[in-house]
């Protein structure tokens, strides 16, 4: 096929020998099938933040580190060094998810290389060798549905345990290799500890498994990992060997106003008679 404009830097880098076909055009990029030397690997080639449906919120954002003090002025200000500084971090957020998360053994595409603009991972194919189907494509029976959420989860604990989050993770970002499910696209992807809403979006992640899953295994719709997961991870306790009951345990005990109220009430009297003249002796 005939190479599109921005995937020509890198067949003249040599990165790329050939483009073989382009496999889907999402909504925030398009895949291409590449050929480099006797590999076959996918290239995904990031759309422009006008052409994306996809839009970035500052609820994904909120934590990410930028190269410099300019930069994030610029960005802040809206300028257009700042909106192109915007994209690049957009962008490189999902090239060090992958490699982060490739190096924890979470299942991702094997990142190779990212070159103007251009993420070159592995491709990740079925039994056959072809482009694996994504999930919401492939028809499951019961026990499949339970095995497949069953390692997804944990894929999720090994990625909290990597310090990250997801944050869009559903049927229509998992691939199902030879070997089971690959979790693909992750520029929306958080840190755990440094975004404020990190454990919002963990929850809706796992909701969102709960709900493709329990169409074919409806016992896991009682469950409730996202909570019990993060309640773990708050505590120190989360580790990739953990054995997890699908169950948390809410408080009910209802909170004690008066005693709050009793104890800012000493505070605030403690405070005014240690700011009160103190008397002298005559």
């Amino acid at each position: 096929m005939k190479i599109p404009k921005r995937l020509q830097p890198l067949v003249e880098d040599g990165l790329v020998d050939d483009v073989v076909r382009q496999l889907m055009s999402g909504k925030e990029a398009m895949v291409f099938v590449v050929r480099c030397g006797e590999d076959v690997r996918c290239a995904k080639v990031y759309k422009e933040a006008n052409k994306r449906s996809f839009r970035q919120s500052v609820d994904y954002t909120e934590g990410r580190k930028v190269r410099n003090s300019r930069q994030a002025r610029a960005m802040e200000k809206g300028s257009r060094y700042g909106r192109q500084a915007q994209e690049e971090a957009w962008q490189s957020a999902e090239v060090d998810a992958l490699y982060r998360l490739a190096a924890a053994g979470v299942r991702v595409p094997k990142p190779y290389n990212f070159h103007e603009g251009v993420l070159l991972m592995e491709l990740v194919t079925d039994i056959d060798g072809n482009a694996a189907p994504r999930l919401n494509d492939v028809v499951l029976s019961e026990e499949l549905a339970r095995a497949y959420h069953h390692e997804l989860i944990m894929q999720v604990v090994r990625m909290l345990c990597a310090g990250v989050v997801h944050g869009d993770l559903s049927e229509f970002n998992i691939l199902v290799g030879a070997d089971g499910p690959v979790i693909i696209d992750l520029p929306q992807a958080v840190d755990a500890a440094g975004n404020k809403n990190a454990s919002s979006m963990l929850e809706r992640d796992v909701e969102n498994l709960t709900h493709y899953f329990g169409r074919f295994a409806p016992a896991l719709r009682k469950t409730d990992y996202g909570k019990e997961i993060w309640s773990l991870y708050e505590k120190g306790e989360l580790h990739t060997g953990v054995m997890l009951t699908g169950r948390f345990e809410r408080s009910e005990k209802p909170a004690d106003l008066g005693g709050v109220m009793r104890e800012i009430n000493a505070a605030l009297a403690a405070e005014a008679a240690r700011q009160r003249p103190q008397e002298t002796e005559l």
